[in-house]
């Protein structure tokens, strides 16, 4: 049995807690009494806590974030009622900027702050000696990268085959966008490139395909990038997908050399734009040159075969409703394959709560924490971005209309599509469980009667891009005379039966 139990609640099963195999990789002498389990929020967590306490561990760790702290929180409760005499370790962004730290923290025994790859083992083995510490909060200690134990072998073929590797060629950010907690940090630090790549290579000997990479600044510093580029480029694969942050107005030439040889599928770049707001760039301390910005979602639109997923953010301090669209028209005249319309979500310890009062950011006290007003946004706007934020992964990201969409957004791409959103939210009261066959029906008449599309162009378009999705049946309004009219002699004879009985 193991005295150490290291464990978080991933949002997903194809997710993988790249954290807890740092840990369990650094765990030093204490590693054979160390097991690493993984489960997903939708669990109960009742059973997770069956399923602890089954291996009768003296020590917990949890790694607690945004998108699990309510759900870690019923577990500690459960936990501390039915073993106290287990000691639970808090650790993870969620709790490492006391004292802003959520309600589990008066439940826990003991909280690492930051890093835990040394400070959560040393941690242990006080404890284990029945010495421990004096001090709840513990903050976490830092070494060189190269001292640590890498945490890829502790993917397990299951991993590699069925679910997202994470990786990462560096560690912290220059930059210091208030949004952000890597805005904490001093600055980017590379791992030795020899060692990263070899452990590539041993992923992708045993299979692994699928790279995601984790690095804030990924073409930070351009020698590297080009370097991981040309290693993949090498391989040869077709089969070789690689997910990678990147700086928006940093595209150098030799980048472009490398990222042009890649073939379609391969590369996907997440590409952070925020704002297209200067004074909104300045007070949250975020450097962006706007035009290199452009010139480079442009020529990567136009010259590669990347897929770009553009992020922005709405309830950003002093933003409008208007302001937004603005930035949101600048972005999908860039014409990226997914624009990413995220909601301002409270991050402990970011540096943007400095703006709280002066723009009056109000945020819901539940997790996420998303922004609900600001100064200079009601909550009426944010809950029209909010569902617009929704349709838009259904109509505009998920691909399904490609043939419909010029139309729907014409010259004025956030008016016509907040439009369309405003009706869609009118008619079925939800944006969630919403059929797809349901959608394509919706999306004309809403176009219809609210866009000016001519009923004709919009049956043709939206006839195309049904075809696509290997849907069985068809939409209402792309039906024949015929088939409606035998559907309602059907209906009524039903009817009349009915009547009859």
């Amino acid at each position: 049995m193991p005295n150490i139990i290291i464990s978080t609640l991933n949002a997903r099963y194809i997710h993988t807690a790249f954290g807890l195999r740092y840990l369990y990789a650094n765990m030093g002498e204490l590693q054979s009494a160390t097991e690493l389990l993984e489960f997903g929020i939708n669990q109960r967590p009742a059973d997770i806590a069956e399923q602890l306490l089954q291996k009768q561990p003296r020590i917990i760790g949890l790694g607690v974030y945004i998108w699990n702290v309510a759900e870690i929180s019923a577990l500690v409760a459960i936990l501390k009622q039915v073993a106290p005499e287990v000691t639970v370790i808090l650790g993870g962004p969620e709790v490492s900027h006391p004292p802003d730290l959520p309600a589990v923290a008066e439940l826990t025994d003991f909280i690492i702050t930051g890093y835990g790859e040394i400070s959560f083992p040393k941690l242990c083995r006080h404890i284990l000696a029945d010495q421990k510490p004096a001090q709840k909060i513990i903050s976490g200690e830092t070494v060189a990268l190269s001292a640590l134990a890498s945490p890829y072998p502790y993917y397990t073929d299951t991993d590699l085959s069925q679910r997202i590797v994470y990786v990462e060629a560096s560690r912290g950010c220059p930059f210091k966008c208030e949004f952000c907690l890597s805005s904490l940090d001093v600055t980017a630090k590379p791992f030795e490139l020899q060692p990263f790549l070899a452990d590539m290579q041993t992923l992708y000997q045993r299979g692994a395909r699928h790279f995601k990479f984790i690095d804030r600044t990924f073409n930070l510093k351009v020698d590297s990038s080009v370097a991981i580029l040309e290693f993949f480029l090498e391989k040869g694969a077709e089969d070789i997908y690689l997910h990678f942050e990147v700086i928006p107005d940093n595209l150098p030439e030799r980048l472009k050399q490398a990222i042009q040889q890649f073939p379609v599928g391969s590369l996907q770049f997440e590409v952070g734009v925020q704002s297209f707001d200067p004074l909104i760039q300045q007070l949250i301390s975020r450097k962006q040159d706007n035009d290199k910005t452009r010139a480079n979602l442009a020529w990567l639109r136009q010259h590669s075969q990347a897929h770009i997923h553009a992020d922005l953010i709405a309830g950003l301090p002093g933003d409008t409703l208007a302001g937004f669209g603005r930035s949101f028209d600048e972005l999908a005249a860039l014409n990226p394959q997914e624009i990413q319309v995220g909601i301002l979500k409270r991050l402990r310890g970011a540096p943007i709560n400095r703006h709280n009062e002066e723009y009056q950011l109000r945020y819901d006290p539940n997790p996420p924490y998303s922004i609900l007003s600001t100064r200079d946004m009601s909550f009426a706007d944010l809950q029209r971005i909010t569902r617009f934020a929704r349709f838009w992964d259904l109509i505009g990201n998920s691909g399904r209309f490609s043939s419909t969409m010029p139309v729907i957004l014409a010259d004025q791409p956030f008016q016509r599509f907040l439009q369309l959103s405003d009706a869609l939210f009118t008619i079925t009261g939800s944006t969630w469980q919403i059929a797809l066959k349901r959608l394509f029906e919706l999306t004309f008449t809403v176009i219809t009667a609210h866009l000016q599309v001519p009923a004709e162009t919009a049956k043709q378009l939206l006839e195309q891009d049904f075809s696509r999705t290997g849907e069985k049946g068809r939409p209402e309004f792309l039906k024949s005379q015929d088939e409606q009219t035998t559907k309602r002699g059907i209906a009524n004879k039903r009817q009349r039966q009915a009547q009859a009985n």
